[in-house]
């Protein structure tokens, strides 16, 4: 004898509505069910009140949703914001959860997700790679804050900050300054950034984040893709020009 159909609650399912991938794998379940051919109310508000937020949650669950389906939109904030939430469960501290993107950095990835996508004509692709910008900045942010480098670190840290700050200035110089630029000069200098992460990360982070090093210096260090973003006549000018005046502008501030 095939058991009776019970209409779902939203007592038994709450947690449904708070994880949507689970709550739509029982859906199709529901709908093979043999379902009684008068419902009640109570009945029915529950399935539409468990449909409508597991819709809601989500379309804005992961706040990648964007991200997830590959549309024009990107938000940096967004996704700095979601990086914290993944490393606040370990480390829940009030300094980290202060630490939010500030507005011109925001500006900075944005425009790089752009001038990335262009380059490599892949949506996917530009996502991933500013992704693992973003998830590697705010993990050593997050150990830094929280004290969590010995004295060996702290050298290293002061040695990456001279190092991006020589890397930003030459990046901005070389766009201020007509035939300046050398390639293989700032590629270089990205190349030695990447090194000191490297080595900075060893003794707190796992080989899949050095594997997100890798990819992000492996495009922006490239020597051809920093000629395309260069060429004064080329594609990428005005995203440069928005790229370089918020450098500038985080120089100014002493920020990097």
């Amino acid at each position: 004898m095939k058991p009776k159909w019970e209409a779902p609650t939203l007592k038994k399912h709450r947690w449904d509505a708070r994880c949507p991938e689970r709550a739509w794998r029982l859906l199709p379940q529901w709908s093979k069910c043999r379902m009684p051919v008068k419902m009640g109310e109570t009945q029915k508000s529950a399935i539409t009140i468990i449909v409508a937020k597991t819709q809601n949650c989500w379309r804005n669950s992961a706040g990648l949703t964007a991200f997830i389906e590959g549309t024009e939109s990107f938000n940096s904030k967004s996704l700095a914001l979601q990086a914290q939430k993944k490393i606040l469960t370990k480390m829940a501290t009030k300094a980290v959860a202060n630490m939010l993107i500030d507005d011109t950095s925001s500006d900075i990835l944005d425009e790089l997700y752009k001038v990335t996508r262009e380059y490599t004509n892949d949506k996917k692709e530009a996502h991933k790679v500013l992704k693992d910008l973003i998830k590697i900045a705010l993990k050593i942010g997050i150990l830094y804050r929280n004290n969590q480098f010995n004295q060996d670190e702290v050298e290293i840290v002061d040695k990456f900050k001279k190092k991006l700050n020589q890397a930003a200035m030459t990046a901005v110089s070389f766009y201020e300054v007509e035939f300046t630029f050398d390639r293989n000069v700032l590629a270089e200098l990205l190349n030695e950034c990447k090194d000191l992460l490297h080595e900075l990360i060893e003794r707190h982070l796992t080989p899949k984040s050095h594997g997100r090093i890798d990819h992000v210096f492996r495009l922006f260090a490239d020597v051809e893709f920093l000629s395309d973003v260069y060429n004064p006549n080329g594609t990428y000018k005005e995203s440069l020009q928005k790229i370089c005046h918020g450098v500038n502008k985080l120089l100014d501030e002493g920020i990097i």
